[in-house]
């Protein structure tokens, strides 16, 4: 059922993002008196084989235009009368431009046109981001807010963090946004320096290279957390520590003889005791008193006591709760939708570094749907929807032939030296950019087959 569940919300966001790009083709076409031949959400033939297995699921004709619903789940198109596009349909070239063809337009109305679908995807993810802003607000945890410090694993120990350390700044001074996303935020920005408070002192560490490798694999994961209080906030029925005496609320401060107040600590200690007995210190409030205990406790091979931890970050930090007018949200809105699309400027920065080697990160339609939450959550709906419509605008600007991005700058080059490019060139750069972005697919999917069948990160 998860699975089902993220199925139907990644096909709503696609056949949404899909629909919109799409359109901002159709209106700008329209706009410019250009026949719209065909408006497809999926393909009515076999991705990117014009020729294969044509048809649709459904199809209506009105006017000059037919809508339809094809087979072939991923994506879309408009079909515009007089242009090369992924139905490689050549049979106008036959005939003499007609007035209502695109290659009869001017340059410039055909870059708008070209255009078209990316504006029309930067404008949804405004309009979401600042309708977000407006219904739900922000929450904004300022690194500032950490009160106990970060936790630092192997990686982030590697350059000389320590467990406690508080987070300053990076590269001399520019500030980090999110405390829960501090490792993703230096590998996007290219953080070389760290600046950090350790027990008062202010300390700068250099950040080699290689920490960045092991940050993209895990996605930041684990790489720098807040420290929390190890508190109990629930605990299993005939688990170890139920059967030591533990309770919700207890506070565990010491395992052994060593000092654990933070759950992290804890958690990695306990892995030192597994199949072994041992004691926990715990400060249990009574009324308006704490009195601590000690709790005997058998550690078995998991190294799992069996216990929860509380780890809402509402209940143990400040959190900023940001809320926006109607008015207010959408220059909010905007000023997001720009924050996102240079962000995901720089992570695509990482596909090309050949020590990074982010190109094994790239993942296709499976990585993409196991974003979505295995419960329908509106809020990460639109979240990811938004995303997903700036990557599309961004991916579409790619000067590759077959994207909006070749056909625009061809028409750009045509504008600069006032000589279209010839049509059998432009036949046989669409051919090549469609084997391009085949073969980007392919690479994408082998990727992830790899991640989930063979694990490799």
């Amino acid at each position: 059922m998860d699975t089902l569940i993220r199925v139907a919300q990644f096909i709503l966001s696609l056949s949404i993002l899909v629909v919109l790009h799409e359109f901002g083709h159709y209106i700008t076409a329209r706009m410019f008196k250009t026949r719209v031949e065909k408006f497809y959400l999926f393909f009515d033939f076999l991705f990117p084989f014009p020729n294969l297995l044509n048809f649709a699921l459904f199809k209506k004709k009105i006017g000059d235009t037919e809508y339809g619903l094809g087979w072939f789940p991923l994506g879309g198109y408009v079909k515009i009368a007089g242009m090369i596009d992924e139905s490689m349909d050549e049979e106008f070239l036959k005939s003499e431009p007609q007035p209502w063809e695109f290659r009869s337009k001017k340059a410039w109305q055909r870059l708008i046109i070209m255009l078209g679908g990316i504006t029309m995807n930067v404008i949804l993810a405004w309009v979401i981001y600042s309708l977000m802003l407006y219904y739900w607000g922000e929450s904004r945890f300022p690194v500032e807010n950490v009160k106990y410090g970060f936790a630092a694993d192997s990686t982030a120990q590697s350059f000389g963090l320590m467990d406690g350390d508080k987070i300053i700044s990076y590269n001399g001074g520019k500030k980090f946004k999110n405390a829960d996303k501090v490792g993703l935020e230096m590998l996007i920005n290219n953080a070389k320096t760290l600046e950090i408070d350790r027990a008062g002192e202010k300390k700068t560490l250099t950040i080699p290279k290689s920490v960045y490798k092991d940050i993209l694999a895990n996605k930041g994961d684990g790489f720098m957390v807040p420290l929390i209080p190890c508190v109990v906030d629930s605990v299993k029925p005939e688990s170890p520590l139920a059967k030591a005496g533990g309770k919700k609320g207890d506070r565990i401060i010491q395992l052994d003889s060593i000092h654990t107040e933070y759950y992290q600590q804890f958690k990695k200690e306990l892995k030192n005791f597994k199949g072994t007995s041992t004691s926990v210190l715990v400060e249990r409030a009574d009324g308006n008193k704490k009195d601590t205990m000690r709790l005997d406790v058998a550690v078995p091979d998991s190294a799992i006591l069996g216990f929860y931890v509380e780890n809402d970050p509402g209940k143990i930090f400040t959190i900023d709760e940001i809320h926006y007018g109607f008015f207010e949200s959408f220059p909010m809105g905007a000023k997001k939708t720009y924050e996102q699309f240079i962000g995901y400027t720089k992570q695509i920065r990482l596909i090309f570094d050949p020590e990074l080697k982010g190109y094994k990160q790239v993942g296709s339609f499976f990585t993409i749907g196991q974003q979505f939450s295995a419960r329908w959550d509106w809020q990460r709906f639109w979240m990811l929807t938004a995303f997903l419509s700036i990557a599309l605008a961004f991916v579409n600007l790619l000067p590759i032939p077959g994207l909006d991005g070749g056909h625009a700058l061809f028409t750009l080059v045509e504008m600069v030296t006032g000589r279209a490019p010839n049509e059998k060139f432009l036949e046989r750069a669409q051919m090549v950019g469609m084997i391009i972005i085949f073969g980007l697919m392919i690479f994408a999917l082998s990727n992830d087959v790899l991640r989930i069948f063979f694990g490799r990160h």
